[in-house]
């Protein structure tokens, strides 16, 4: 039916309003609503339909709708009209139908999607009208497209073995669109579809099935949408070849001396890529019995000359035995536990932990004969990697040597002239493979029932050993060490962060009486709330345990620490490789860094450097930065500042302002410069820092002014005012003056501790026994407040002892012990008692 020219306003008049006495229901898909008695056939259908699209940057979207027949299109956009003036529309009538054909483009601006807040999403429909009714379009979504900077997990290096499989994660920035995923290979694509043993995770990780030496080299994780490209950092990816024995030679003919010998190689593989060499001997010889060494051994001479030698042998045994029985026989019945009674007299007063002196009559000194007494360890005692379980064969001597009627001194070993030999002696073992070389972070020193103590100076380690931690009568080797984050695997998963130092006490295995006490700094921000904090312990194997979680320690447990703001105190039975982990709970959850600037203290070009290191606020971390700058002849610049970095996967920023540019010229090309958020968090890469390269006009310019800023995005900062000569300002230099931490790495007997050892029986025999008064060690707890740790101290033999090993592991070498004697005296105990000693003690 043909419909007058006149009719159609109406009509469209009457479909207008039809339309908007609807429903209202916006659908995805097309939908008609048809006036009622007209013909279906003549309802609008589209021939474009708007679709979804993203808004790049602050460029508009264009949308086009095109419908036929049409005699009016117009969008809708979040439920309201666009203004007609922001249509352009072009009319046309189709050739072979004759029908009206309409089309209608609108411009969505980046304003316009932003206005719209909350969980809806910005969206647009057209709507086109005929005689016959409307039509509705399916909706188009403008979204606003972006990729942030920051992934959200970058592959860390790795070191694995051949044929090992090797898995490399890769969590993308948040955008829009989603990013997609590429990885290279020394800056070439990785094309799985090429390479069988390679392929790509739904979760973007690399998969290599079985590591090749090909696949040495960096890997880096690209994102990338319609906005812009990613890369991560580069992850070093280092396959090793373990070396193997090649077969053993055939043996050699029989020499002179009858013997013969084979040979191997460590070449079957030979070791590539740091891999181990191969263990064990590379020449083996044994005696042979070949009829040429039976024949030249059968003349008279020689058999005379062979009884001679057994018969010397026989004597030399015969005189050893009569000295042995001899030794012991004097022994017996003299009291190992030998005091000189005149410590008694110095009442509750500071031991002087300077090596004890001749004429210093106020130290428990014993003297043992350590080159016949020394309990010693044979065989291998821990593997780096998977094996048979090691064993341990002790040979226990006598712990003293024969005492005379004067004074005796406890032997300590600290001259550095005998850290080499140490060292080279534990390097022989395969545990101690991993063990720094040099000395500056190994403490060592023989104990034994007394006790001791072992520092490594400046760095906030120690390992305290109270007396009868070591059972009476055996003599230990121990020793104390810090470990390079690098020179150590320590995976963490997730969101876990290391938190201390990675510190080894051994050897592993000895048999301990009483829990000794690891101390060692670190770095978190303690917050039950925003924390999971645990104690991992590498087995011999290799692997890493959690040995305690922190807050749920079961009192009978092997393990037990004591958390303060900055360092932890680890009660162990078991000597072996620690370290402290954190995982945030929130991201309330923070690191303390340590902001340090340097420069160089002599400056001889235009040139000058300034670098900010950003540590982990813990006394090693600091060590190895000074130790750093004085071989790179550098000076401290400011006083350093503590920054709280926390788990928001924002990156770290450093920019460098106002400075003066007739006397300076900076050479930053960009506005700031950037330290990933995961190369901090993970805690595992040390001397992190950032140089700003300046340039004199004039080789006369000394006087320097400018700021240093240091922030993480949407977090905590800190602001460097610099202001001094570079020529001769060193007003800071003294902030940075190591301290010698009591002087020497190993402190033996009673000159270990604060508390006189006769003095400390008597506190333990008197506050033990249950008090109806409540003057026993849990009132002592309290008054120190360590009343959260009464369930520990309860399960051991003594809990006193327990309470003063902890107090000394927290004073040493500055505590007060007026402070500790006023807390006993006031649970009651007569004083007298308690802090005197009689003469018939003596």
């Amino acid at each position: 039916m043909a419909v007058r020219p006149g009719l159609w306003p109406a009509l469209l008049g009457i479909v207008l309003a039809a339309w908007l006495r609807g429903s209202g229901a916006q659908q995805s898909a097309t939908v008609a609503n048809p006036v009622p008695g007209a013909s279906p056939d003549l309802l609008p259908h589209f021939l474009v339909e708007p679709g979804d699209v993203y808004i790049v940057k602050n460029k508009p979207v264009l949308l086009v709708c095109k419908a036929m027949p049409a005699t009016q299109i117009f969008f809708k956009c979040n439920g309201e009209w666009v203004r007609q003036v922001d249509h352009v529309i072009e009319r046309s009538t189709d050739g072979s139908s004759g029908l009206p054909t309409m089309e209608v483009r609108i411009n969505v601006s980046r304003q316009q999607v932003e206005k719209v807040f909350g969980l809806e999403e910005y969206w647009c429909q057209c709507v086109a009208w005929s005689s016959s009714g409307t039509t509705k379009s399916q909706k188009a979504y403008i979204r606003i497209a972006y990729l942030r900077k920051n992934f959200e997990q970058e592959p860390l290096a790795k070191e694995v073995s051949l044929e090992q499989g090797i898995v490399l994660p890769c969590r993308p920035p948040e955008g829009i669109p989603p990013a997609e995923v590429e990885w290279l290979r020394n800056e070439d694509l990785v094309d799985p579809s090429l390479d069988p043993n390679v392929y790509i995770t739904r979760e973007h990780s690399l998969v290599v099935r079985q590591a090749r030496l090909a696949d040495t080299a960096n890997y880096t994780c690209v994102a990338k949408n319609i906005v812009a490209r990613r890369r991560s950092a580069s992850a070093a990816v280092i396959v090793y070849v373990d070396g193997s024995w090649s077969p053993w030679s055939k043996w050699s003919a029989c020499g002179l001396d009858c013997t013969h010998w084979r040979s191997r190689e460590c070449s079957d593989p030979a070791p590539r890529n740091g891999g181990e060499e191969c263990q064990g001997a590379d020449l083996d010889t044994r005696n042979c019995t070949s009829d040429l060494c039976v024949h030249t051994a059968s003349g008279p001479e020689d058999v005379a000359l062979y009884v001679g030698l057994i018969a010397v042998a026989v004597c030399l045994v015969l005189l050893l035995l009569v000295l042995v029985l001899v030794y012991c026989r004097k022994k017996e019945g003299l009291d190992s536990d030998v005091a000189d009674s005149s410590i008694l007299t110095s009442g509750f007063q500071p031991v002087s932990i300077k090596p004890s002196k001749a004429d210093n009559p106020h130290l428990l000194t014993i003297q043992p004969d350590l080159s016949t007494t020394t309990t010693t360890y044979q065989g291998s005692l821990c593997a780096r990697q998977d094996g048979p379980s090691p064993k341990f064969q002790l040979t226990n001597g006598h712990l003293l040597s024969p005492l005379g009627g004067g004074r005796h001194t406890l032997h300590h070993s600290s001259p550095t002239s005998e850290a080499e030999d140490f060292v080279s002696r534990l390097s022989t073992q395969n545990y101690f493979r991993s063990l720094p070389r040099g000395t500056s972070n190994m403490a060592y020193g023989t104990f034994n029932f007394l006790g001791g103590r072992l520092m490594i100076p400046n760095t906030g380690i120690s390992l305290l050993i109270p007396p009868d931690a070591i059972p009476r009568g055996k003599i230990y080797e121990i020793y104390l060490t810090l470990h390079k984050p690098e020179d150590v695997r320590l995976p963490l998963a997730g969101c876990q962060t290391l938190l201390s130092p990675i510190v080894s006490c051994g050897p592993p295995g000895v048999l301990l009486t009483r829990p000794v006490i690891l101390t060692m700094d670190h770095c978190g921000e303690p917050s039950p709330d925003s924390w999971s904090l645990r104690l991992k312990k590498q087995s011999c194997e290799g692997s890493w345990e959690d040995v305690l979680h922190l807050g749920e320690e079961a009192p009978s447990h092997l393990y037990y620490c004591q958390l303060e703001a900055s360092a932890c105190y680890v009660f162990t039975e078991q000597l072996g490789r620690f370290a402290l982990v954190g995982e945030a709970l929130s991201v309330a959850a923070a690191k303390r860094l340590k902001l340090l600037l340097f420069a160089p203290l002599a400056c001889t070009s235009l040139e000058y450097n300034i670098r900010v290191y950003c540590l982990h606020d813990t006394h090693d971390a600091l060590k190895e930065v000074v130790q750093l700058e004085k071989q790179l002849g550098g000076q401290l610049i400011q006083e350093p500042r503590i920054l709280h970095f926390k788990d928001s996967y924002h990156n770290l920023r450093l920019s460098i302002h106002d400075v003066p540019s007739s006397l300076w010229k900076s050479k930053l090309l960009v506005s700031y410069q950037e330290i990933p958020f995961y190369h901090i968090w993970n805690g595992t890469q040390q001397y992190l820092h950032c140089t700003f390269t300046l340039e004199r006009v004039s080789p006369s310019t000394s006087d320097l002014a400018c700021k240093v800023w240091v922030w993480q995005v949407e977090g905590d900062g800190q602001s460097f005012n610099i202001n001094f000569n570079i020529t001769k300002d060193t007003r800071f230099a003294e902030l940075l003056a190591l301290e010698s931490e009591g002087g020497v790495p190993a402190l033996v007997g009673p000159s270990a501790f604060k508390i006189p050892f006769l003095i400390r029986q008597k506190i333990i025999s008197s506050l033990d026994p249950p008090c109806s008064r409540g003057a026993d060690w849990r009132t002592l707890a309290q008054k120190l407040h360590l009343d959260s740790h009464l369930s520990f101290f309860a399960s051991k033999p003594s809990p006193t002892a327990m309470i003063l090993n902890l107090w000394e592991a927290r004073h040493f070498p500055n505590g007060n012990l007026s402070q500790l004697a006023a807390a006993v005296a006031g649970l009651g105990q007569p004083d007298a008692g308690l802090f005197t000693v009689s003469e018939a003690e003596c």
